[in-house]
């Protein structure tokens, strides 16, 4: 019986090597950059005010879809793309602050995946493929944390690293190359830190942060920690400290960063009260449904503030809701001058994304209608 078990060993070992073999084979197999179009998309630019010497907020939303993120390259390119045209149209100068869109960059989980994750139908089938093509990693990051979403959360542990650094490079050289601060939407990492001007990832929680970088291509310490996650985001993310959002100083004022949901709290805008803030950046994600027949549900992730009138739910449109709750409601409590509601837009994998950007200055509101288009939406101070 010895003998004849242990001379099936040489056979069960070859199987498991072929099947390791095929494995590693499949696995690296196919990780080309999918092929894609140069921007086709049509780039809106709409500008309120009168040029003047105070300088400008000016909102970038791409048009982005999951191919963009397949090759840091891809992705630089792309973003380079929509700063070239802002430069033509004038609205890059030494007194600029550029805005880009929440989540921006927690999608480069998909960087240097399988091409089938960029041709995906959802989501939850890309992260399958992502997840199976790095099988080994991928089951080394799942006891890392504690996220009702662990699938999601073992992902982004998975890639980390590599986002932090595409991220980091990427805007850190559209600063340098134009001369400009920028508010770098915003990316999903865990125990993310700013290092000596760099942003890096490092082991525990996940936030959903952003920065503010500089002309010379530095992250600015402390990074901004979304203090309010929204129910689809708290499987994976933890809160941050709405006591601990920091203002920066800028050419132009001093700014606050509230990362989307944020931007409804007045908790938020007390504390930036209490810092003396000049100028708000509100950088969103948000599926949008052209016809605005979702009306509000009201406030996720959190409780209602008390200041909410219960019979706007369900009665409200989300626009309309935007408009009395968010942004261009609520920053005059803050005593800043003028503050920038701008959204990510695109297709990503299932999710229609846009929404309307808003502009404030001294009380005043502008808005930027909902099409398929890029955007560049500028705001004079």
């Amino acid at each position: 019986m010895s003998s004849c078990t242990s001379s099936r060993w040489p056979g069960v070992v070859a199987t498991l090597g072929a099947l390791a073999a095929g494995y590693t084979l499949w696995s690296r197999y196919d990780r080309h950059p999918p092929r894609v179009a140069s921007r086709e998309h049509t780039i809106k630019t709409c500008s309120f005010g009168q040029q003047g010497e105070r300088g400008n907020l000016l909102g970038i939303q791409p048009w982005l879809t999951p191919g963009d993120y397949a090759s840091e390259a891809r992705f630089a390119a792309c973003l380079d793309h929509y700063f070239a045209a802002a430069a033509k149209a004038g609205f890059l100068t030494p007194r600029t602050v550029a805005i880009l869109p929440e989540h921006l960059g927690t999608w480069l989980a998909a960087v240097d995946e399988k091409v089938g994750v960029y041709t995906a139908s959802t989501i939850e089938s890309a992260l399958s493929l992502t997840a199976a093509a790095n099988l080994p990693a991928f089951l080394a990051r799942l006891p890392q944390g504690r996220e009702a979403a662990v699938g999601m959360a073992a992902v982004l542990r998975m890639k980390a690293h590599r986002m932090a650094d595409v991220y980091h490079r990427t805007l850190s050289g559209i600063t340098r190359r134009y001369g400009i601060y920028l508010v770098a939407g915003s990316i999903a990492l865990p125990a993310p830190l700013v290092r000596d001007g760099v942003l890096h990832a490092g082991r525990g929680t996940i936030n959903n942060v952003s920065a503010l970088y500089t002309p010379e291509g530095l992250a600015c310490a402390p990074l901004v920690r979304k203090a309010f996650p929204t129910e689809e985001e708290l499987p994976f993310t933890g809160r941050g400290d709405h006591d601990q959002l920091p203002v920066f100083p800028t050419p132009i004022g001093r700014l606050g960063i509230l990362i989307c949901a944020d931007a409804w709290f007045p908790a938020c805008y007390q504390r930036l009260y209490a810092e003396g803030v000049d100028l708000v950046a509100a950088p969103s994600f948000s599926q949008y449904d052209p016809q605005t027949l979702r009306y509000w549900q009201g406030y996720s992730g959190a409780p209602n503030p008390p200041d909410v009138d219960p019979t706007d739910i369900q009665h409200l449109t989300q626009d309309a809701a935007w408009q009395k709750y968010a942004l261009a409601g609520r920053l005059g409590t803050s005593r800043a001058v003028a503050g920038l509601n701008i959204f990510y837009r695109g297709i990503l994998w299932e999710m229609h994304l846009a929404g309307v950007a808003t502009a404030v200055i001294h009380n005043a509101v502008s808005t930027v209608s909902v099409t398929d288009e890029a955007a560049l939406v500028n705001l004079w101070l």
